[in-house]
């Protein structure tokens, strides 16, 4: 038989979901109204971030690290390579991600099948956030004591095996604090892409907050936005002093 105390707690949850439900429907009645909708713009954005999060720091990883070894006083120097790459690297940084993501629609429908929704959005975001992410990566590997360089040289060590074993290895609590900032600024671009049909929060924002003067829409996306950022910047402060100590 149910006891008494499991009808009254069960009463109480019960009674709580009901007045949140009030609560949100006379704050958020437009978002009230489009629950499901908004639910999954909040999926899409977590897509969108994890995923060309993911690719995005493979590709930044790799571009840092070819550029602190070309570099003059690098491991391999190499002119050409290193100027080549830093210039694309400052040419794309440079251009304002809504004109880039505009420009590489014919390149994203090529790639993906598709300009629009979240898998349209995922190339031009990828795109966006590397070259910055390149950056934060390569500040963070600068960071090392160039004496552990070249300790590791003098006991032999191979390039690569300098890279992982001193560089990335030392660099590990830097490069969770420059891939936090990264991947707010990366949540800040998946809100942008939602203005050329790139789906999230940013769509919906857009569609009912700005186009159809539903501002409960906006506040709510708001309000998401901010939760997620200083989630994201939670774990990273604990990963940053798991791996400092």
């Amino acid at each position: 038989m149910t006891s008494p105390t499991s009808i009254i707690a069960a009463s109480s949850i019960a009674a709580s979901n009901i007045a949140a439900s009030n609560i949100a429907a006379q704050w958020f009645p437009n978002v009230a109204a489009r629950l499901p909708e908004f639910i999954d713009s909040i999926i899409q954005t977590f897509v969108m971030v994890l995923i060309s999060g993911v690719i995005s720091f493979v590709f930044a990883v790799a571009f840092a690290i070819v550029l602190t070894l070309t570099a003059k006083d690098g491991l391999a120097p190499n002119s050409v390579v290193f100027n080549v790459l830093d210039k694309l690297v400052n040419l794309f940084r440079s251009i304002p991600f809504i004109i880039l993501a505009a420009a590489l629609v014919p390149v994203t429908r090529a790639i993906s099948g598709t300009a629009i929704g979240t898998r349209g959005a995922i190339f031009p975001l990828v795109v966006g956030i590397t070259p910055f992410f390149t950056r934060q990566i390569q500040s963070a590997l600068a960071g090392i004591d160039a004496g552990l360089v070249e300790a590791a040289q003098a006991m032999g060590m191979s390039t690569g095996r300098i890279v992982f074993r001193v560089y990335l290895r030392e660099a590990v609590p830097s490069i969770i604090r420059v891939s936090i900032i990264a991947i707010v600024s990366l949540i800040g671009l998946t809100a942008v892409v939602g203005i050329v049909g790139g789906g999230g929060l940013g769509d919906f924002a857009i569609r009912y907050g700005y186009q159809r003067y539903m501002l409960d829409a906006t506040y709510a996306t708001v309000i998401v936005l901010v939760l997620l950022i200083g989630v994201i910047e939670f774990i990273g402060r604990q990963l940053v002093d798991i791996t400092e100590h």
